[in-house]
Parts: structure tokens; sequence; C-alpha cells
């Protein structure tokens, strides 16, 4: 009998898991399994958590669901905690596992993570496979190879869009083999180091993890409200929840895939016609492919000052009160300001208050742009690896912004983005 074990990590989702697709079809009974990985709830070398509360709940309410999605189709969720490497080979030896089935990583801490688990799960004659699940195309799909995807987003957007497919969706299983797997007993927030933190009631949206909101609000954003059909006309909003598809978060834990955000988003076209704003969420959609890809191309280089481009940059000293004053939304400028207190409060900030703010930290406190990168990664329950620090060294100058330093006026952007003051008022009051 063939007993695999699906390892899931930022893939918390039924629909459309080549993962657990692929288990299934190779395997008598798979075993599901997450891991609370301890290293993910340390303190980074810039003094932020590596996982702040607002994520880490979000963490929690995605896994209470897809544990119950797994039951409602005879399985369940295995849940351990620790370093990966030990616990991972443990639960291979107690279902005694022949094969282990993965998402496949990108970013350096993640590949050296399944390195380590691939090490010890070859002592017990177990292999590892790993499936690229979290792209709207697929890397084996695009039109060059890795090390040669262009450096500037519009050339390899065109390129893509031209001479690459969209794969199809994977089915939702139906029935899942399992052994009798226990009851799923989460860790609290306090067990990782972390508090509740409730998110502030004034909140552009009211995240709750898991499949089933994310699916939820992909129908709420296109069916119900139709809202996408106004998207490039309103994604520059910065109050209420139906200016952006805030899809971010649950992409990011993988609770829903890129690519039934597009496939749904084609049967929305074919029903009610495709017009920029349809096409504006598929273009979003392939910037989350490109950072993905670039750090594929880049490695490390993603999390030096000099970024990909290897160049010199004018920082001060670490000023720890400045910035401070620019987490904690004091430092005189309204505009930054009113978005580092929402940041702060929900764990959440729109995708212009993000440029305003990076932009404020690099060119005018001029501080190391990591160490917004390193806040960003424990505040927004949102935080995508790739997205995060792609769009950090971009800002900075260092990444792939083929215009170098862009300076943003924060000033004209307040008159532009918040004539009327109301997102200001609303924060800063």
């Amino acid at each position: 009998m063939k007993t695999s074990i699906v390892w899931f990590k930022t893939d918390l989702r039924l629909l459309d898991n080549e993962t657990l697709a692929k288990a299934i079809a190779q395997s008598d009974q798979i075993v599901p399994v997450y891991c609370f990985d301890e290293s993910h709830f340390e303190t980074t070398k810039y003094g932020f958590k590596k996982t702040g509360n607002f994520r880490a709940q979000f963490l929690l309410e995605s896994l209470l669901d897809l544990d119950k999605n797994l039951r409602e189709l005879g399985s369940g969720l295995v849940i351990i905690k620790g370093k990966p490497e030990i616990e991972i080979p443990k639960i291979a030896s107690e279902y005694k596992v022949q094969k282990v089935f993965a998402k496949r990583e990108v970013a350096f801490e993640e590949k050296q993570t399944k390195q380590l688990v691939q090490n010890e799960l070859w002592k017990q004659q177990c292999e590892i496979e790993t499936f690229s699940t979290s792209t709207l195309y697929h890397a084996e799909d695009l039109p060059f190879s890795i090390k040669d995807i262009p450096d500037v987003f519009t050339n390899f957007r065109k390129k893509t869009e031209q001479d690459s497919k969209v794969r199809a969706v994977f089915d939702k299983p139906l029935k899942i083999n399992s052994p009798i797997i226990p009851e799923i007993k989460l860790p609290t927030l306090e067990e990782l180091g972390l508090t509740f933190t409730e998110i502030d009631s004034k909140a552009a949206i009211k995240f709750k993890g898991g499949e089933t909101e994310a699916i939820k609000r992909l129908n709420h954003y296109f069916f119900e409200t139709k809202a996408i059909s106004n998207y490039k006309e309103t994604r520059n909003g910065m109050v209420g929840s139906d200016y952006s598809s805030k899809f971010s978060a649950w992409l990011s834990m993988g609770c829903i895939s890129p690519r039934y955000i597009y496939s749904e988003l084609k049967k929305y076209e074919s029903q009610f016609g495709a017009n920029d704003s349809t096409y504006w969420l598929v273009f979003e959609l392939l910037w989350r492919d490109y950072f993905r890809f670039m750090m594929k191309k880049y490695h490390t280089k993603f999390f030096q000052q000099s970024g990909i481009q290897d160049k010199g940059i004018v920082v001060n000293k670490h000023n720890i009160s400045e910035l401070n004053d620019w987490i904690n939304g004091n430092t005189g400028v309204d505009f930054v300001d009113a978005n580092m207190i929402e940041l702060k409060q929900t764990g959440f900030m729109s995708n212009r208050g993000r440029q305003n703010v990076a932009s404020y930290l690099c060119n005018d406190l001029k501080l190391d742009w990591r160490y917004g990168a390193a806040y960003f990664e424990q505040q927004l329950i949102d935080y995508d690896v790739c997205s995060n620090w792609g769009n950090w060294a971009y800002l900075a100058g260092v990444g792939n912004d083929p215009r170098g330093n862009r300076y943003f006026n924060i000033e004209k952007q307040a008159v532009d983005y918040d004539k009327s003051k109301v997102f200001r008022n609303l924060w800063l009051k």
C-alpha cells in the first residue's frame, strides 16, 4: 500500500492544487501535513518578527478551514511544530510513507529548508517531489529560461502574453483516502510567541483566512458586485473594501490560486464582457509572477542592500528613532502617517500607500530599505516573500525599475489620491 504525505505550506487549498492532485493519483492513501516551522516565528536581524500577529491569525483560520474541507472528503490535517527537517521525517516514519509531495519554493530560506528535509527523508528511502503551484503562468511554459527572463517587466509581459498559455485548473478532489487522522490541534498565538490583535474596525476589509473565504471574496468582487468591471479606475483608492480585489492575502497563503482567479475571470468576461479593468487584474497577477521568477533568477540578491543591480545607494546611518517614527506614524507627513497607522492597526495597506511610504523611507529618510521590507514582512497579512522584497528593491532603486530612482512627491500624491482627506481623517483622528 503506497502512502504519501502532502506537505502543505503556502498552498492551503483543495481546488487547483497540483501537489494534492498528483499525490492522490499516485498513492493509495495520503497524509496531509502542515508544519509550524519554528524559524517562521523568530525575530529577524532587523529586529522584527518574521510572522506578526495579524498574519499568524489569518494562517490559523486558513488551517482550520483546510482541515474542515479535508474532513468532508474523508481526510484531515496533521499539525506538527518545530523544525521541518526533524518533524516531517518523523511523520513519514510513523505512517510508513514512501513519498512526500510539496509545493516548489523559489526563495533562499525556503529552498534551504526543503533541502534539509530531503536529506533526512533520503535516509528513510523516502523521496520528495515538488510542484510549481503559485503562479499564473507555469515556469516551464515561459518563452525564455529563468536565467534569460528580461529584467524589465514590460518586455517579460509582452512576450509571455504573446507566446504562453495559462494552464487549466486542477479540479478539487471528490474523495481522499487517508488513515485515521486525529482531530486538529492548532497551537495558540501565545504558543507561537505572539498575541491576538483585533483588526481595527476602520479596516478597509476584515480578512479571514481560508479557501472558503477566498472563493466567497472572489464571488463578491466578480459576480455579486461586478466591481471588477471598474477595477482599473478604482484600484488606486484607499478607503473601503471594493476599490481593489483584496485577493492578495488569500493568494499569499495559497487559499486561492492565480489560475483559478483567471479561469473565473474568463467566465465573468464571457457573461458580462471584457474591458481594460478585467485585463488589469491579469496584468497585476503577471507582476506577481514576475517577482517570483525574478527571485528564482537572482536568489539572495533581493535581500542585499545593493539589490539585483549591485549598485551603491546613499543610505544614512541607521537611525532607530526615525525608523520608529515611520513605523508608528509620527513622521509629521500626514499622508505617510495615516498609511502607517492603517498598517499597524489592520495588517493591510493599499498599493498606493505602500509605494508612498516606501518612497518616503528610501528617498526622504534615506534609511536602509531592508528595514522597511522587514517591517512589512512582520506586519502584512498579505506578505509574500517575492512580491514584498521585489517591490521594495524596485522602489529603493536597486531592483527591476528601468527608470532607476523612483521618487514620489508625497504632497502631490496626497492631493491626487486623497483630495478631500477622507483617508487621512479616518486614520489620524
